[in-house]
């Protein structure tokens, strides 16, 4: 259960401000938000099921310390990258807009090219590096799921009045603790 709560609680703050919450949002302006949702979770699904594999191969490769210090710092460059901030490119969001054929293959498709080395992605890695695999796709998952459900919800309801800059300072702000925790650990 630590695994689960963990992942989740990690991957839902770095989803918040991530292209694929834009990229939610963005969807959810022009279909229904069920297809949308469903489409997220699949693609979600698969690529941080493909992320603990990993985590769990490197995890089992190198030794605990290593890994800590090296988790460590990859929080603390998770956090940098959040501070920079995530946006759309103009290609990503006319793809977005122009989608009309199956909403949830559109949706499934796009989302998992965009996980794919996303800092999501490897945060996924990094957790299952160091608690259980299952426990971490499952808490990642759903901790991506819920981060995008909720940019879906606000980003209907809100539009484009959301506070961008204190969602990626907080997550930010997150990911140095996380991080900063990690490297202690280590190092005591």
């Amino acid at each position: 259960m630590e695994a689960f709560w963990i992942s989740l609680a990690v991957i839902f703050v770095a989803e918040l401000g991530d292209k694929s919450q834009l990229m939610a949002m963005t969807f959810a302006t022009r279909f229904k938000p069920w297809p949308v949702l469903a489409g997220i979770t699949i693609a979600t699904t698969v690529v941080h099921l493909l992320s603990v594999a990993v985590g769990e191969l490197v995890g089992k490769a190198l030794p605990t310390t290593a890994i800590s210090i090296v988790a460590g710092v990859a929080f603390l460059g998770f956090a940098l990258w959040t501070l920079r901030g995530d946006e759309l490119t103009k290609e990503e969001e006319d793809k977005a807009r122009r989608t009309t054929r199956n909403v949830l293959i559109a949706v499934t498709v796009a989302f998992f090219l965009s996980e794919l080395g996303d800092k999501t992605m490897l945060a996924t890695i990094t957790l299952a590096t160091q608690h259980g695999w299952v426990g971490t796709w499952i808490g990642s998952t759903v901790g991506m799921v819920a981060a995008d459900a909720l940019a879906i919800v606000v980003g209907r309801m809100l539009g484009k009045h959301l506070p961008e800059k204190a969602i990626r300072y907080g997550a930010a702000a997150a990911f140095a603790v996380f991080g900063i925790v990690l490297l202690v650990d280590a190092i005591l």
